[in-house]
């Protein structure tokens, strides 16, 4: 990518989005489209339209999605597939009708079926049955992938859709209700210290096996692969058997419970950690394979011990202005 290039990045706020900006601005790119959420309506088609037709970006990361937990998933299933499919289409289609060069279409690992062998390849993609807690979102990225791959088919053009695992990081969502496992378990766990509670009741068996990716480290797999070369990435999205798909993940995961035990750690809290099983745990284990990012030259550089240390940072910030409460258990995504 030119460095005077145009390139907008949607979802600039979000957890994903913002450490898009910050990897962009790193790597030397300073011309930015970025707009809020009061700014441009993505689920209005008509002023997507008119927004491309006016800016001209010649690359777009879409990384704005509705996102959340199990129980937001489960609260929410509607929104969930109605917002993400509006704002991906119009985003999509606008890029096509404007000329964009490239766009990274921002996916999740739930897109691949409960069963799916381990680590799951992308080939795994519609090769069996969604995990039923998500699937309105699943299938919401699904269709993002296959609008991606239809209009490379169709016109020509360059799109390609990422799918990164379990992300926590800076700039991430405590709220209990909405946030994924690991903002959920630093906030029960610090509140719990503070308290004094002598013992914090977390969600499922604790059995389940989920990889984390530091959103950094993400941010710099998406830039990684906006500026491989014209072969490169031609290779990625230029099939008409496999769709342009590439997982991005830490390429290992650890069960719930040890997760909880070292965030535990990190927080400082020492009592005791209770699960119920009665509360629903999501996909057994869900680790990405990733060789075919890694056999182009990326590997993640944030350990998951570093990574919370940081996360743990960073909610003290947060935490210090005020966040909502609620009382939901944690949640697995």
């Amino acid at each position: 990518m030119n460095p005077e290039a145009k390139i907008y990045v949607a979802g600039h706020r979000g957890l994903v989005g913002s450490a898009i900006v910050r990897a962009l601005n790193r790597s030397g790119y300073c011309n930015l489209v970025l707009r809020t959420r009061a700014d441009l309506d993505l689920t209005d088609q008509g002023t997507v339209r008119n927004f491309f037709s006016r800016e001209q970006p010649q690359y777009v990361f879409l990384a704005a999605a509705k996102v959340g937990g199990i129980l937001a998933n489960n609260t929410y299933p509607a929104e969930f597939i109605f917002q993400n499919l509006q704002m991906q289409s119009n985003i999509i289609e606008s890029a096509y009708r404007s000329g964009v060069d490239r766009l990274l279409f921002l996916g999740s690992s739930c897109i691949y079926p409960k069963f799916a062998a381990q680590p799951m390849a992308e080939d795994a993609l519609l090769s069996g049955a969604l995990e039923p807690t998500n699937r309105p979102y699943a299938v919401a990225k699904i269709a993002g992938i296959e609008m991606c791959w239809a209009y490379n088919r169709q016109y020509g053009t360059r799109y390609l859709a990422a799918m990164p695992t379990n992300l926590y990081g800076p700039g991430d969502n405590y709220d209990l209700e909405t946030s994924h496992v690991i903002p959920a378990l630093i906030r029960k766990m610090h509140e719990a210290k503070i308290s004094g509670q002598e013992e914090v009741v977390l969600w499922g068996s604790g059995t389940p096996r989920r990889e984390f990716l530091y959103s950094e480290d993400l941010a710099d797999a998406c830039v990684f692969l906006m500026e491989l070369n014209q072969q490169a990435f031609h290779s990625l999205v230029g099939s008409e058997i496999n769709a342009p798909l590439i997982n991005v993940g830490a390429g290992e995961d650890q069960a719930i419970r040890q997760l909880a035990e070292l965030i535990a750690e990190i927080v400082g809290f020492d009592g005791v950690l209770r699960f119920d099983p009665t509360k629903p745990n999501g996909t057994q284990q869900k680790l990405l394979d990733v060789s075919r990012l890694g056999s182009l030259g990326w590997k993640p550089s944030t350990g998951l011990r570093n990574g919370l240390k940081l996360v743990y940072e960073d909610y003290l910030r947060v935490s210090e202005q005020g966040v909502r409460t609620n009382n939901c258990g944690s949640l697995v995504s």
